[in-house]
């Protein structure tokens, strides 16, 4: 049972966040990024402090002195500014990663560029990864004024505008900026593909710049004109994050075993897509005007294969962001969790479960997608229709429930009726799979 606050682990909430549709890194309020996986959501994780202060590596970068700290993003974007103010001046980070382009999609790059803005700050920074959740090892090497490291799964190469020192595991500097200078540091996926690259200070720019841009393209289409639109936007811009582009998944988070009450050990691995949070927020995104997204995620859906009518299910609760549909769960007993609370977990067993009320989110999503957005092709219809048909025939039954307990199936009574379910009855009056005349029978 944890008691008091563990000083060596910042609160959830003071973090930020950004990323590049196929991954994200949260960024503490101190300058540090103690979660980062690589190359995917899913991945193994890179920097994992937030789960284990000692084990679990970072990404620091703050000033090297005692400074009070402002975290905010630069408007309309995803790009994360950290400002320190001590006594002698005031600085910054500035957080983001690249959306890549066609030619280079795998790179994964991850800048950071930081900036004297008044006076002048000493400033420290310590890269010290820890691959595959801290458990492969690495190596680490200079090439080409780079310095890579190098597991057997994974490398990435960190170039910067200062000199760097490094030993076998990790790599450093302190370093000094006045008023106007500025530093800059971009960790970078390399294999055999994709040739390690530096970011001198125009490049990294001319990368500001153009990630400012798409952030502010994507949401300027939306609908949006109410008193609260600066939050909303904010909360679209955070769920466009946890989209998956290559698929179209959204996950449910990008982190896993943040505990719910800090000690307890409801500590789940959410980086996979879950089709009831998913089918929230392609409706959130969906009255916001956004239909890029719920258009991919139709696509996701249509990819998916149904398994077999029976007690179970035509649908799993959740999927990987691939459309994989096992989830093996497993505990990482070497790592203590977020300030003590244990176990973390990779993986998640709840894959299984039987949960009623997605089938309610899932088919509303669909109705309204095909309502606001685009028809759904007759493929996806006919899925739809099976669905509701199996949803006739068993929405009365014990299931896990939306809480997703692990003590067995009950009567939770939730509700799986939606706007959709009768809409897809009703629209779909001809044909083998009308499900009308069931769902007229069934008593939902």
């Amino acid at each position: 049972m944890v008691d008091e606050p563990n000083c060596r682990y910042l609160p959830i909430s003071e973090h930020g966040l950004i990323g590049d549709l196929r991954t994200v890194a949260l960024v503490g309020s101190n300058g540090t990024i103690d979660w980062y996986c690589c190359p995917s959501f899913d991945a193994p994780s890179v920097f994992g402090a937030i789960l284990d202060a000692d084990q679990g590596g970072s990404f620091e970068l703050t000033a090297d002195v005692a400074a009070r700290t402002r975290q905010f993003y630069f408007p309309d974007t995803n790009v994360l500014i950290t400002r320190f103010f001590t006594e002698d001046g005031i600085g910054e980070v500035q957080d983001f990663m690249p959306l890549a382009d066609n030619g280079d999609v795998d790179r994964h790059r991850l800048i950071r560029r930081v900036v004297c803005v008044r006076g002048a700050i000493p400033f420290r920074i310590r890269v010290a990864p820890r691959f595959g959740y801290g458990l492969a090892p690495h190596t680490v090497r200079r090439h080409d004024g780079l310095v890579v490291f190098e597991s057997a799964e994974l490398s990435l190469a960190l170039t910067a505008t200062m000199p760097l020192d490094c030993d076998a595991a990790d790599a450093w500097a302190q370093f000094k900026l006045s008023e106007g200078q500025s530093a800059v540091f971009a960790l970078d996926r390399v294999d055999d593909d994709v040739a390690p690259r530096e970011c001198p200070h125009a490049q990294a720019q001319q990368q500001f710049a153009a990630t400012v841009a798409f952030w502010r393209r994507w949401l300027s289409t939306s609908r949006y004109r109410g008193r609260w639109r600066e939050m909303v936007h904010r909360s679209a811009l955070t769920l466009k994050l946890l989209t998956y582009a290559p698929t179209g998944a959204i996950v449910a988070a990008p982190t896993t075993s943040l505990p719910e009450q800090l000690g307890g050990e409801r500590n789940w691995d959410y980086r996979y897509l879950w089709l009831r949070d998913a089918a929230f927020c392609v409706y959130a995104l969906l009255r916001l005007g956004f239909t890029g997204e719920a258009e991919a995620f139709m696509n996701f859906l249509t990819n998916l294969s149904l398994r077999d009518d029976g007690p179970t299910g035509p649908l799993q609760i959740m999927y990987g962001i691939d459309g994989r549909t096992e989830l093996p769960e497993r505990t990482l007993d070497h790592w203590s969790g977020h300030q003590g609370s244990r176990p973390v977990r990779v993986g998640n067993a709840a894959v299984d479960q039987l949960q009623l009320d997605i089938y309610g989110a899932l088919i509303d999503s669909i109705y309204l997608y095909d309502k606001w957005g685009q028809p759904i092709s007759s493929d996806l219809w006919d899925r739809v229709c099976a669905l509701v048909n199996w949803v006739c025939d068993h929405w009365d039954q014990p299931d896990e429930g939306i809480w997703e307990t692990r003590g067995g199936r009950k009567n939770w009574h939730c509700c799986i009726e939606a706007k959709g379910v009768p809409a897809v009855a009703q629209s779909s009056k001809t044909g083998p799979t009308s499900p009308v005349d069931n769902y007229d029978k069934s008593g939902i």
